[in-house]
């Protein structure tokens, strides 16, 4: 019998504390599918989520991150146009300069009322949720079964 299970991810929310605002750290993907994006990517095999969220955050933006917290957990089937991902998202700070690599083409320090409209999977509504959470302390709903 053959098993088809998530794959799961990280993204992590990269708040820049050196900044006024303190802005948030995108990047627009090299690879489809294209457009803007939260860092983050694929959990190796015996790696921790903590470990990975670290891992693509320097590999994606060239940042040392500390991780504040784990935010939220993203699982709809169709969050990813090429398979099923379960997201991880943590909210992370970073001091320094960024710089685009792994799978950047580039990066982008955006405020979050000043986010691009082309964002990839559920970034839109990862995005939103954190906007909420940040300015009124509101954490996002459980979706109904």
């Amino acid at each position: 019998m053959s098993y088809r299970n998530p794959i799961p991810t990280v993204d992590i929310i990269i708040e820049l504390i050196e900044r006024p605002n303190r802005p948030i750290v995108l990047i627009e993907r090299l690879n489809p599918p294209y457009g803007w994006a939260i860092p983050g990517g694929f959990v190796e095999y015996g790696e921790s989520v903590e470990i990975a969220a670290q891992r693509e955050a320097q590999e994606e933006t060239g940042l040392e991150v500390e991780l504040i917290e784990q935010f939220q957990v993203y699982s709809d089937p169709s969050r990813d146009p090429r398979q099923h991902t379960i997201s991880i998202v943590f909210l992370a700070t970073a001091k320094g300069e960024s710089k685009a690599g792994d799978d950047a083409k580039k990066l982008g320090i955006f405020d979050i009322w000043q986010i691009p409209d082309n964002l990839c999977f559920d970034h839109d509504r990862i995005l939103r949720d954190y906007w909420y959470y940040r300015h009124y302390g509101i954490r996002p709903h459980l979706l109904k079964c």
